[in-house]
């Protein structure tokens, strides 16, 4: 079967698969855009398929990720070190989710849950998602989103399952809309400047994607600002982490164009007003999801301060981020309560 969607209305042809937004079609099966050669599962990509990382990503439940861009042939991107990278029409923006077997050893393989394209078409950028088979020899497109139990030995040898939550078409909205406008959130000049292996040699990515021709108009190096790691103290200041951590996690909400602008509160990297960052902000609407606190953030006190409260919580009605989480992140909350902690 091949399945049609036009605004919000579904219809069912039979013999035939793809999914049309307007004029679109999209295959139901990833392997269909060509996008990795040989075997899919492999994720080894196609000669104009470019690996890239992030030096802070998003938390999704301890989901490990691989990356690739792909832009439309001859055409590049222009250099802009305020915001997301603004990518010509035709790029196709691609995630693959996984869990190791054993985060210890990756030579025990791996299951890979779901792989999320973004798609510049002419009209904006569309989001679709591909959900692999148990067979791990496909995936395949979900519009309705799913849940999964995931079970994997974690890094400190214990064994962990919980919920893995796939979503539908319409959630994704929730993170990547500004202005009601679907952009992506990741691939900004401070968040790829760091070093990345292509064919077993490591190069920096700013560098690779400037050398290849996909990026133009860049500076040099040293003067393009840089994302740190969170969880690395080397590459950083416990404040710019935080911030690191915050802006990529909260921020595609929390800002003055996001999904949650009449928060008030602004959690970008850029923000330097103390109120705007929740500090000894009372929040507009919080209802139970405050736990009885006064404040987002409390200096010096991380337990009296909401953003500890939510981010700790599992619960559907108090939780944050509301979508894309069903365990809680233990380490980005012990920086952030050092962070809260460290505030006079």
């Amino acid at each position: 079967m091949r399945t049609y969607i036009l605004g919000s209305l579904l219809m069912l042809v039979a013999g035939l698969t793809f999914v049309s937004w307007r004029t679109v079609a999209v295959p139901e099966k990833l392997s269909e855009y060509g996008f990795f050669k040989g075997n899919p599962a492999d994720q080894q990509p196609a000669a104009d398929v470019v690996p890239y990382a992030l030096n802070t990503p998003l938390f999704s439940d301890y989901a490990e990720k691989l990356r690739f861009v792909k832009l439309p042939a001859g055409q590049s991107v222009a250099y802009n070190d305020t915001s997301v990278l603004n990518f010509p029409v035709g790029t196709t923006l691609i995630k693959t989710f996984y869990f190791p077997n054993d985060f210890r050893n990756p030579a025990k393989g791996r299951r890979l849950i779901e792989t999320r394209l973004l798609i510049h078409q002419s009209e904006g950028w569309k989001a679709f998602d591909y959900v692999w088979n148990d067979e791990q020899s496909d995936a395949f497109l979900e519009v309705a989103g799913d849940t999964k139990t995931v079970r994997y030995v974690d890094s400190e040898g214990k064994n962990r399952e919980h919920a893995y939550m796939i979503p539908n078409l319409n959630q994704c909205k929730g993170c990547h809309n500004r202005n009601e406008v679907m952009v992506p959130i990741g691939p900004s000049i401070r968040q790829l400047n760091g070093d990345l292996a292509y064919e077993g040699r490591k190069e920096n990515q700013l560098t690779h994607w400037q050398r290849s021709g996909m990026l133009t108009g860049m500076p040099a190096l040293d003067k393009c600002p840089k994302t740190p790691v969170w969880n690395k103290p080397e590459t950083g200041s416990l404040n710019d982490r935080a911030r690191a951590w915050l802006d990529i996690n909260c921020a595609h909400c929390h800002n003055p164009n996001g999904p949650a602008m009449t928060s008030g509160l602004n959690l970008s990297l850029s923000e330097t007003d103390p109120t705007a960052l929740g500090i000894q902000k009372s929040p507009v609407a919080a209802g139970r999801g405050s736990g009885g606190h006064l404040f987002d953030i409390v200096p010096g006190k991380p337990d009296e301060s909401i953003l500890i409260y939510r981010l700790h919580s599992t619960d559907p009605g108090e939780m944050m981020p509301e979508l894309g989480r069903k365990t809680i992140h233990t380490e980005s909350l012990e920086l952030l309560r050092e962070w809260i902690k460290a505030m006079k």
